[in-house]
């Protein structure tokens, strides 16, 4: 299941490389996301990292003031007993708005 929602991203992060014999290249969204007041122990937002790509998407992004708005497509994945959101697609809106 997928679903689209404006989100604030509040920073990014790439890497390529390898560790301990295991090559990586990735690049990273910074997410900020609403706490859960349902309990009334929390209140406001908090970031959460979520993998948006290869580290090459990095350069479409560092010239961009933080935070900034962005269009994201999340899908929501389970393995049977345990379900996760994850990002499928997120970009900046001065990007959307200029295409």
């Amino acid at each position: 299941m997928e679903f689209k929602q404006q989100v604030t991203v509040t920073g990014i992060k790439r890497f390529k490389g390898e560790v301990d014999g295991k090559n990586y290249d990735s690049f990273k969204v910074f997410v900020q996301v609403a706490l859960d007041e349902s309990k009334g122990t929390a209140k406001g937002f908090a970031t959460e990292e979520f993998n948006a790509g290869e580290s090459s998407e990095y350069d479409k992004w560092k010239h961009l003031p933080f935070p900034l708005e962005a269009d994201a497509t999340y899908q929501m994945v389970t393995t049977g007993k345990m379900t996760k959101i994850q990002i499928v697609d997120v970009k900046p809106r001065s990007m959307t708005k200029a295409a």
